[in-house]
Parts: C-alpha cells; structure tokens; sequence
C-alpha cells in the first residue's frame, strides 16, 4: 500500500493526475501557444468545475512558453470585484495611469493593453472569470475581436455553473461562441480507469472513489495522497485528513490566508508576524502558492476547506486584523478594504471603504461595480442623518439606471422623499422628484414622468432661481420635446439657461444648451445638428458620459426619423462603441433600437432583427423597445413569413402609455401597411389615423412620419389631405410623381421605400421593376401583393414570383457580414480589410466568401459597382 507523500511529491502528483484525460485540451492551448510565436492569435475559454484541473492545465501551458512572454492574472472572489482588478495587477504591462488609480477612460486602456500585447509573442491568462468585475469584459471583448492581428495566445478560466445568464461575462462568451480564433473548450470529470490509474498501489477500489469524488481530478487526488485514511465523504474531509501534523499557530495562520480570497499581501506579512520558518512550514503543506506580490491557496476548494474550520466568531475578527493591517500598507485599494471591513462587521468603515470604491468605480466607466458598492455602503451604513442616507440612495438609483436597471433605480430614489423630508433639504428633495421623472419616462410612463418632474418644479420654486429649479426646468423641457411640443420646451431652456449662468454651473448650462440644440434639429432648423455635436464633444472633454450619450442618441434617432441614413449609420459606429467603454447599458440599448430600424430602413433586414432580438431579450428602457417590436412584425411581414398579428395590440398599447405624436406615427404607419398586405380593416387605420393625420401633421418634426403614414393610406385608398407640410419624397408619391420618389428613395438608402414608389406607379413597366426590386430585396410578400394588384386590375405583365432572389441581395447579411461587405464595396483587399477589422486574412476571405453568395453577386468588383444599389456606401 502506497504511503503518504511528501510536499514537493505531493504537488507534483496532484499535478499529474490533473492533467490525466487532458491531452486534447493541452494539445489545443500549445497550439494556441504557437500560433502566438507565429504571430497568429487566438483565444481560449476553458471551463469546468471547481478542481477539473484548469489552473494545472494554465500551468503546464506556462512552462512551455519559452518562446513568448506569459502574463498570469486572475479575478478575486471579493463580494464585489476590484474594478479592472486583473489589470491592475499585470504590472509588467506598465499600465501606469491605472496602477496609480488616476482617471482613465476605458477606451484608452483598451488601446494601451492592446499596443503593450501587441510587441511581442504572448500568453494572457486571466483565471477565475466566474469573479470578473464588467470592465474588465469589456477589456477583454475589446482584444478577442482584435485576437487574429495580435501575437497572442489570450486564455481565460472559469466555472461554468457560476455564470447565469445576467453575468457580465456572458458577453464574452457569447463573442467565444461566434468569432473565429476563438474556442471554448469544456473539462469533463475523470472516467473510472482514469480514477484506477490513480490507485494502482492501493487497496481502494476505483468505482466507489470515482463515486464519492465524482471524478472531480482534484477531490480524487487527495483521496490518493492519504490511502491509508478512511474515506473522506467531501472535498474539505480530504483537505484537513493530510494537516494533522500542522501546528495550532500555522493553522491559524492558514486560516487568516484563507480569510483574503484575493491574496495575503505580502507587505502585510511582517505587521502579522508571520516570519520565514513559518512561510517554509507552510510551503509543506503543498496547499500554497504565490502570486506576484502575495500568498494565495493553490485551489480554491482547500481555501473553502480552510475558511469553513474558522470557529463561529472567528471570521470577523481574521477580517479586523486584516483590515487594521492593510490600512497601514500603500497603496490602499478601497475594494479590498470594504470586502474586510463587512466581514469584520465594522460599518463605519465598510461604509466608508465602499463609497470610495464606488466613486473610483464610477470614474472608471464600472457602472455595474459602482453599483454593487454603492449598496454594500447603504447596508453598512449605521449613520442617523437622513440627508447622508438619502444621498446615498440617490447615487445608487442614478448607477442602477446607467446599467438599466430601472425598476430598482425608480424604488430607491422614491424611498429617498421621507429621509429629504425629515432633513428638510428642498434641494435634494427635487433632484430626487427629478431623477423618478427621467427614470418613469425611459420606463414608457410618459403620465408618471411628467407629473413627478412638475412636482420637482414646485419644490425648487423657492427660493426663486434656485439652482435645483434649472435642472428641473431642464428636464421639463425635455419631455416636452419628445412630445413635439417644441414653444414650450424652449421656454424651458431658456429658464434652465439662465439659472446655470446665475450659478455659474457648467454641468446645467451644457445640458441646456445640448438639450435645446435637439429641439432645434427636431425642427430640422439650419446648423442644429453641428451645434448639437459641439455639446457633445464638451460633455465628453467634461466626463458627462450620460449626457454625451444621449446627445449621441437624440443625433441618431433623429437621422433616421428625417431620411439621413448614412449620416446615422456613421454616428452609430462611434457612438454604441463608447457606450460600451463607459458601461452604459441604458444607451446601448438605445442606441441599438435606432440601429435595428435603421437596418429596416436600409434593406438590412437580418441585421436589423438581429439587433431587435438583442433590445427585447435583454434588459433595458421599455421606451426603446417600440421599434424593435415593430421590426419584429414588418420584416417577416415583407418577407411573406408567418407574423404574429396579436404583437400589434401590445405595441398599441406602449406607443399610448409613451404618448407621442412621432411614436404614435411609427405605429400607426404599421398598423396601415399591415392593413394593405392582409386586406383586413383596422379602425385604428380608417378611423383614427385618418382622422388625427392633419393634427399629427402639423406637430414640429412631423413632417416625415405623417408622410410615411399619408402614403400608406394612399394606398389604403383612404382620404389624404393636400399636407403641404409633408417631406419631399411623400409629396412626390401624392402628387403622383412615383419616379421622382423612387429616384429620392435610391439617393438616401431606402430601397424598399424605392421599390415601393416604383411599384405605386401608374405604368406597367414602372410597377414590373419596383416589384423586381421588392423580390431582389427579399421582400417576396410585398411583391406577391403587388401580384395580386396588378393581376386583378388586369395587366398582363404580371412578373412571375422567382424562385431565388433575381438582384443582389443585402437583406441576410448579418451585422458582422455587413461590416466586412461595406469594406469590400470600397474596393480594400481582404489584407486590408483584416487590419482594418482586426481579423485574419483568411477570416476575410470566409466573410467575403459567404457575403457574395447571400447576395448573389460573382466577384467582389460586382460589389464594388453595385455598392449604392446594395446600400453598402
């Protein structure tokens, strides 16, 4: 019978036996390994339990990197995460700005990390991504897209059980799953012969250890160390059965590790007493390992052994040493400080510790984190001033609602009004009545909104010009433009102007001046759109991500409302990006919503569901979602495919609870086009919209949602007005100037409006092309109603439905597809189109390759030559 093992012989068994049933997945990551030596690169999810052997694997990895630079860091299971925390810990980076805590835009350290990794052949391992805080994702999202074009070998770890669906990292994942050079691969337990194999100089039979071990390698291998023992029932029975000889001064100093899940610091070691001859007793033990600059468990399952022999009692007052410790070290990290001081039941100190690591959080673009910590300060908080509660209350809801989580952020602001109330503070009583407005209105409760941004109004109304008066006017002013009601609104601003320069407050003056450009374009006035970009750009030199962010949104919303869709297709690549590197959720889903109508607009149609799906799965304001609905119904509509008719009483209903005229437009321009294509009577369409048009028409900023209505109830044969006030392309088709309308529709990008103003023509030849149109752009429902039209008015060149699209056709393209199509109609090489997208060239061709068979096309010049007809310029 084989005896105990000593610790050098022990870690190096535990290590073989990890690696029992891993030569595919070793195979893999030394491939990965050298292709980064090549200078291809690419990247690795590994996932699997809890002691399957991921860190083994990582090592083994590491020991054969002689050829390129290995770069180890992991994520710490603190109750929150640190804030980019495996980043600040990759000192060999240089990293400078963010190793000294100064402000730094995400963006920016994308762009540092990726030049730093891009010097030289490397492997980045980042363990543990079950712990990751979500800017570190973001980091990591940033360089997977960019793998190919890097000499990188990017690896990441994690327990697959831990990650819901709401977990940051799913993101990543999800960009795992459908990039190229990407691979997940998953470790499985040990098989029963692997578990013999282990046992072979032992008595105990390899069926019953695989059961009570489940075949986890690591639970198996300690089972092993110790045959003699009777068998263990768990994990942590099978740690302690090998530590009996530790003394009871190393075992708590084994405890006190155990209490910092990050890593014992190793500048805290002396203030601990913690000298050499205890770190070599220790090192026996074969449970230890080191990091850069601490001590940690070699596994997590031996820490969680570990911590669960604290005696009740004991865990806070390891946590207090430890914070009384780490206070007196440089450079003290606010996040470790709060995970110690909550464990040490200290609530003036987790309070404290949390709030700053919530504001370093915030400043970082770490909504989500910012968010987290903002909560543990409040649950800590023993303070009985009301204002202090209050406030904190309020800066959670505003993080709560960066990261669309609305229903949270509106009950923590409204459970602030009493503590306002009791600390009789006007002020912070109207910032609060203003912060529920915004977050009803992005909630599509127009009626709730504007009656908690009057009550704002009212409170800041004395003293007179108070400073809380301006931002509530500002806000008023904003509802006020989104509901199209444009004097009011700009009186609105006009206060909220004056007030800031009373103040001399920059923050109020820039979102008056911002807002108020928006009312401007709205009204397609000369010089609005610049004027509006102006402030966005000052909002982004200030750090007002929120309000550039929305400027963007306002910017991209109203493109695609008045026709100006490669203007908004521009804006929208710069704009969703810094959404992404601020974390705000709450615009991205905005902003993508634009994007997938924009899509609808442009022929794009897989792209533009693609994007729905995204707005209405995740998530997000349900103001957002009234476009994305509507995509969901008229593409398949168009497509001729089966649609769920009920979906428009649900989309009725939001437009109504939102309550705007160019919303209510939208809906009603559906509910026309479905009428037309079933033949079925709507009396929202024969009736209200029939009769509300003129109204709606005259709203500011109308005049190209009524003409896309007008012109459905033309065809409808509905009663149309002569409305002057219409845009030009729906006063053509009214003046039956069909032709000059499809011309129009071709210039701007809309080509199922151009088939449509064709096929609206008088003359057959005209309506034969644009129902050629319709079928070249997928739109085989369309034309079949065109079909039925023309046949029983009696023409006899009806053309035949085809069997497959006659005309190139961008309507599949994906939104990937489409970035790389784009790229090929402005005549780059797929050489030059990989270094413009970070991709291989060989990634290229397979996009390239898969593009021109959707569309139909022989050769990439076709594409070149037909980039207008396609949409693609």
């Amino acid at each position: 019978m084989r005896k105990s093992v000593g610790s050098l012989e022990a870690r190096t068994y535990t290590e073989a036996v990890q690696l029992l049933e891993r030569e595919n997945e070793l195979a893999a990551l030394r491939a990965a390994l050298d292709g980064a030596v090549q200078g291809q690169g690419s990247g690795i999810a590994l996932a699997g339990d809890s002691g399957f052997g991921k860190s083994t694997l990582i090592e083994a990895l590491c020991a054969d990197a002689t050829a390129a630079r290995v770069l180890r860091t992991q994520c710490d299971p603190l109750d929150t995460p640190r804030p980019l925390g495996p980043f600040r810990d990759l000192r060999q980076l240089e990293l400078v700005g963010l190793q000294r805590r100064e402000d730094l835009l995400l963006s920016d350290l994308c762009e540092q990390v990726y030049a730093a990794l891009s010097t030289e052949p490397t492997v980045l391992v980042v363990e543990d991504l079950h712990w990751v805080d979500a800017a570190s994702i973001d980091v990591l999202r940033f360089l997977a897209r960019r793998i190919e074009s890097m000499p990188l070998a990017l690896i990441v770890s994690y327990r697959d059980r831990e990650i819901d669906p709401r977990h940051s990292a799913r993101r990543l994942l999800g960009d795992i799953a459908s990039l190229d050079g990407l691979t997940q691969l998953t470790l499985k337990p040990l098989s029963v012969e692997s578990v013999g194999r282990l046992l072979e100089d032992t008595d105990l039979e390899p069926a019953r250890v695989h059961a009570i071990t489940g075949g986890n390698p690591f639970f198996a291998a300690e089972v092993a160390k110790e045959p003699d023992l009777p068998l263990p029932n768990s994990v942590r029975d099978a740690v302690l059965a090998h530590l009996s000889d530790v003394t009871s001064h190393d075992f708590e100093v084994l405890q006190l590790i155990a209490t910092a899940p990050d890593r014992l610091d190793d500048r805290a070691l002396p203030l601990l007493g913690v000298d050499l001859p205890t770190l070599r007793r220790l090192d026996a033990t074969s449970l230890l390992s080191r990091t850069g600059d601490g001590i940690v468990f070699r596994h997590e399952l031996a820490r969680q052994a570990i911590e669960t022999t604290i005696p009740p009692g004991g865990s806070s007052r390891l946590h207090a040493v430890l914070l009384d410790v780490l206070e007196q070290v440089e450079t003290r990290d606010p996040a470790v400080l709060s995970h110690h001081a909550v464990g040490a039941r200290d609530g003036a100190r987790a309070t404290r510790y949390a709030r700053m690591a919530a504001e370093d959080a915030a400043r970082a673009g770490a909504h989500t984190e910012a968010a987290a910590f903002f909560a543990t300060a409040l649950e800590h908080l023993d303070s009985q001033d009301p204002r202090e509660r209050a406030a904190l209350l309020l800066q959670l809801s505003y993080q709560q609602y960066m990261t669309s989580r609305l229903v949270e952020a509106i009950d923590n602001v409204r459970a602030t009004f009493p503590l306002w109330e009791r600390a009789d503070d006007p002020a912070g009583l109207a910032a609060a009545h203003e912060a529920v407005a915004l977050y009803e209105y992005y909630s599509a409760r127009r009626h709730q909104a504007e009656t908690y941004s009057g009550r704002a109004a009212e409170i800041a109304a004395a003293p007179a010009a108070s400073l809380a008066l301006g931002t509530a006017r500002a806000l008023q002013g904003y509802l006020a433009m989104m509901r199209s009601e444009i004097d009011q609104a700009r009186e609105f601003f006009a206060e909220s102007t004056q007030v800031a320069a009373q103040h001399h407050d920059g923050l109020l003056s820039l979102k008056s001046g911002l807002f108020h450009a928006t009312t401007e374009l709205v009204c397609e006035e000369d010089g609005a759109r610049t004027s509006l970009l102006d402030h966005i750009d000052a909002a982004r030199d200030g750090g007002w991500d929120e309000l550039a962010s929305t400027g963007y949104s306002q910017i991209a919303n109203l493109d695609v409302e008045h026709g100006r869709f490669r203007a908004a297709e521009n804006l929208l690549q710069l704009s969703i990006p810094f959404t992404v590197e601020r974390d705000i959720p709450i615009c991205r889903h905005w902003q993508t919503a634009v994007r997938s109508r924009l899509h609808l607009h442009q022929g794009h149609w897989s792209a533009a569901l693609e994007d729905a799906e995204e707005v209405l799965s995740s998530e997000g304001m349900p103001l957002a979602k009234l476009w994305p609905h509507l995509v969901n119904v008229l593409v398949p509509l168009r497509r001729g495919e089966e649609v769920d008719l009920h979906a428009l009483d649900e989309i009725w209903a939001l437009a109504d609870r939102i309550d705007e005229p160019l919303r209510r437009l939208g809906v009603l321009t559906a509910l026309a086009e479905v009428s037309w294509m079933t033949e079925r009577t709507d009396e929202r369409v024969a009736g209200l919209a029939v009769d509300q048009l003129p109204t709606l028409a005259a709203q500011p900023g109308a005049a190209w949602g009524a003409g896309q209505l007008a012109v459905w109830l033309r065809r409808l044969e509905l009663p149309v007005d002569a409305l002057d006030q219409l845009a030009e392309p729906f006063r053509l088709a009214l003046e039956g100037r069909h032709a000059d309308a499809a011309r129009w529709w071709n210039l701007a990008g809309d080509p199922f409006a151009e088939a449509m103003s064709w096929a609206d023509s008088a003359g057959s030849e005209e309506r034969v092309r644009g129902i050629r149109l319709l079928d070249g752009l997928g739109a085989i429902g369309t034309a079949d109603r065109h079909r039925v039209v023309m046949r029983a008015e009696g023409h006899a060149a009806v053309p035949q439905r085809p069997r497959e699209s006659t005309r190139a056709n961008p309507a599949g393209l994906t939104n990937r597809q489409l970035e790389v199509a784009k790229l090929v109609a402005r005549g780059l090489s797929n050489a030059e189109i990989a270094s413009r997208l970070y991709i291989s060239p060989k990634t290229a061709d397979h996009h390239v390759s898969a593009i021109l068979a959707k569309i139909g096309l022989p050769t990439r010049r076709a594409v070149v030559v037909q980039a207008a007809e396609l949409g693609l310029v």
